[in-house]
């Protein structure tokens, strides 16, 4: 009998992901990086951004308990709150970027954006896509890692305009994956398998707009004192990261490997 989200996720099986969401099982996709459809009248996303409802047809990897790949589904279909409270799973990675100083490059998430809008974040989180070379093999973290790396690399460039030649994909440092669920705004929510990179570097910043509001560097201290600031509202899963691992990774930024794990940790 199931008593626990956590056990309502880990007792889904493939087959059920497939039949009791709008999932296209993993050996019918595509490879192509969105929906055929058109969110265009869809009335859970009137009054939204155009163009962030054009991102809402994107297909994300759907998962098992065990991060394996299932299928594909819409951006959308993963973040409405009814399909996840019902167990619908999928991956994610998020991207901790430090300067030279050793500083952490925040993010503003835009007013347009759909879930989460105007929270402060770690410097990119978004979801790794449905096509090959993001996808990677069952079974496999190493190729589920380097798929994470090239998303990351693409968003960064989408939505910070960060060129890939400053983020090599090699500089991405995998620490671990967690599991975690949030409600956001009205219907939406988030319910995925996050992939935790770290990088060095000091790229040129040419934000997006229409994903970034505002941009900005900070000390670990200078963190904990805008956590501090009632005014100042964040993701759950940024704060759920820092307060779990990030400042104790902090002041070891050039020796990361003692914390890396292949396990998943599930915060549930």
């Amino acid at each position: 009998m199931v008593t626990s989200y956590k056990e309502k996720v880990q007792s889904l099986t493939s087959e059920q992901i497939v039949s009791q969401f709008d999932v296209t099982p993993l050996a019918s996709t595509t490879g192509k990086p969105t929906s055929q459809g058109s969110s265009n009248g869809d009335e859970i996303l009137s009054g939204h951004d155009e163009e962030q409802i054009r991102l809402m047809e994107e297909l994300c990897i759907v998962l098992n308990y065990e991060d394996e790949p299932v299928g594909a589904a819409t951006k959308k279909t993963c973040h409405i709150m009814k399909n996840i409270q019902d167990g619908l799973l999928h991956r994610a990675f998020s991207v901790f970027l430090f300067n030279d100083e050793g500083k952490l490059l925040l993010q503003q998430r835009a007013t347009e954006k759909i879930t989460f809008a105007d929270m402060w974040t770690n410097t990119c989180c978004s979801h790794p896509l449905a096509v090959h070379s993001e996808m990677g093999k069952a079974g496999d973290l190493s190729s589920s890692v380097q798929g994470a790396r090239v998303a990351a690399q693409r968003k960064l460039d989408q939505e910070l305009g960060i060129d890939a030649k400053y983020v090599p994909l090699d500089d991405f440092k995998f620490l671990t994956r967690i599991h975690y669920m949030a409600p956001s705004n009205g219907p939406w929510g988030e319910h995925e398998i996050d992939y935790i990179f770290i990088i060095r570097a000091n790229p040129v910043l040419v934000p997006n707009a229409n994903e970034v509001r505002d941009l900005k560097y900070v000390s670990a201290e200078e963190l904990k004192e805008m956590f501090k600031d009632e005014s100042l509202v964040f993701t759950p899963w940024f704060k759920l990261i820092c307060e779990s691992y990030l400042f104790k990774w902090w002041d070891q930024l050039d020796s990361l490997d003692q914390f890396k794990s292949e396990g998943i940790d599930r915060l549930l």
